[in-house]
């Protein structure tokens, strides 16, 4: 065989492989309609095991039976019908992200996430702007989607104006955006969203325990400084010099008026104002948390565990947000007057729609769940099995983070995936010792590298639509095969940080988190 040959049925496989996945993942509703099938099915199987008498011996010291609750009669149907709006209304995601995005969206409505993040990647010195590109990436997920649709073009242009190609700036955006979603400084919207999915399954073994947003904060951290060096690595040795010196007569638009504003001197001065008020928010908060008389330390044991602070972690997000963002907003004279504040928050809970109806289906389902205890019987059966088989030690996480990351394929949203599968694997691995905060560290990992080779990502065809303006017969397969690389160095070098981090060095994987998990 010729080397055409060769290189024609090597792309033929990769481009089946690829129809493949798209393929299996248009066969699945949309997660709305997903969530309302599976809240649905879960009633009729309820009836079912309950009928054949499925149970489970509880492990606990004292623990009895647990048997199949049936929502197929007359008193599961009540509880249905009488639980439909408190599982909505009490469902813990739902609460916490709104509050959190309220703060989001002034700082968003005012320009200052925009600004800041022109800033960072303009300002930074030609040698190491892949570098700041794919931080800024990790980084603006701090503020939910907003790298999506402001920093991947950005990222564009930028490389464009460098005379370098295009394409692979946006890679390097995408890369930091959407596989580093699991990575920050900062805790953003997301963590809570999923802390309140992990406490409501955690609950299925020990109803006390609780998870807080800052739960993988620790871990986050030093995961944004591996991913931002892997995003650099594979931009500059992979991905662009495969793809080779940029062609403008491949664009679909006219790129020679196409440039990157600077930062104006008001927005300077805005941005100013705003760290500054975000360093004075900072220092005030310290005085709260780490003097010994600290307000927001625990009021019994004076510990941060547990405390006041972390527990209440949603509102400094929204304070850290709101009062910054307004600040430059004043400065820019973009936010002149209350009305506007107001009118910030109104359009960030404009965009909720699609989200609020989402988690109507999931706390639906979760809820039946919960109810049914099909949960603990599949996590006391499936625990069971692995103590069988012998997997009980770390490298059950390896199959866990593999398993995560390919039903990411073909369920991208983060929130959708880990409400479907946190109720069975939350308490399955916590009854092999596990930590609810570290098996979602884990989840964390597979739920993000994929994110970017998925075309069932919801900004996947953003992405897309941004790609064909420099190159106008990018297809699903190109991007995707350009993504590949960033896909498979994330998911080895990010697993293996998990590991060293967690089973080497011992660390905590979030702010005064457990590893293992022991029964109270």
């Amino acid at each position: 065989m010729t080397q055409a040959n060769s290189t024609t049925a090597k792309r033929g496989a990769f481009t089946r492989f690829l129809d493949t996945v798209e393929w299996l993942g248009n066969l699945l509703p949309h997660p709305i309609t997903l969530f309302a099938l599976f809240a649905v099915a879960i009633i009729f199987l309820s009836g079912l095991a309950s009928y054949l008498g499925l149970s489970a011996q509880d492990p606990r010291p004292g623990g009895e039976v647990i048997e199949v609750v049936s929502l197929l009669n007359a008193e599961g149907l009540q509880r249905v019908v009488t639980g439909l709006v408190t599982n909505f209304t009490g469902f813990t995601p739902l609460g916490t992200v709104l509050v959190a995005l309220l703060g989001v969206g002034i700082a968003e409505r005012s320009g200052l996430l925009s600004a800041a993040m022109r800033g960072l990647v303009m300002n930074a010195h030609p040698r190491v702007v892949t570098l700041a590109v794919v931080f800024a990436g990790v980084i603006s997920n701090t503020a939910s989607e907003l790298g999506y649709v402001v920093l991947v073009p950005l990222a564009a242009m930028i490389f464009h104006s460098l005379g370098r190609h295009p394409l692979a700036g946006l890679a390097a955006a995408f890369s930091g955006v959407s596989a580093g979603y699991s990575a920050n400084l900062l805790i953003g919207t997301v963590d809570p969203l999923l802390a309140g999915i992990t406490t409501k399954a955690a609950n299925l073994i020990d109803p006390e325990y609780y998870v807080g947003p800052e739960a993988n904060w620790w871990f986050m951290i030093v995961s944004t400084f591996l991913i931002a060096a892997m995003g650099t690595f594979v931009t500059e040795k992979i991905v662009e010099p495969k793809l080779g010196k940029y062609n403008p007569d491949e664009a679909s638009i006219d790129l020679s008026d196409q440039k990157v504003e600077a930062l104006t001197p008001v927005e300077k001065k805005g941005l100013k104002g705003a760290g500054l008020s975000f360093l004075l928010l900072g220092i005030l908060l310290a005085l709260t948390i780490v003097p010994e008389w600290g307000i927001l330390r625990h009021p019994e044991t004076g510990a941060v565990a547990g405390s006041p602070f972390l527990r209440g972690i949603v509102a400094f997000i929204f304070i850290t947000f709101a009062i910054p963002g307004y600040v430059y907003g004043r400065i820019t004279k973009v936010m002149r007057s209350d009305r506007d504040v107001i009118d910030a928050m109104s359009d960030s809970m404009s965009t909720l729609g699609m989200y609020i109806v989402l988690v109507f289906f999931a706390a639906q389902f979760v809820a039946f769940f919960g109810w049914t205890n099909f949960g603990s019987i599949f996590a006391i059966k499936g625990a069971q099995f692995l103590q069988e088989v012998g997997l009980t030690g770390p490298s059950v996480f390896l199959l866990f983070i593999l398993m995560c990351a390919f039903v990411n394929l073909m369920l991208g949203s983060a929130s959708a995936q880990w409400a479907i599968t946190a109720p069975i694997f939350v308490p399955m691995l916590m009854l092999i010792g596990y930590a609810p905060e570290v098996i979602q560290a884990a989840y964390r990992i597979g739920d993000s590298v994929t994110n970017i080779i998925t075309p069932m990502m919801s900004y996947f065809g953003l992405i897309l639509a941004v790609a064909a303006r420099y190159k106008k017969d990018v297809g699903i397969g190109t991007l995707i095969a350009t993504m590949l690389p960033y896909s498979i160095f994330f998911l080895v070098g990010w697993t293996i940080l998990f590991f060293i981090w967690v089973f080497a060095l011992d660390m905590p994987v979030g702010v005064a988190t457990p590893t293992f998990y022991t029964p109270s």
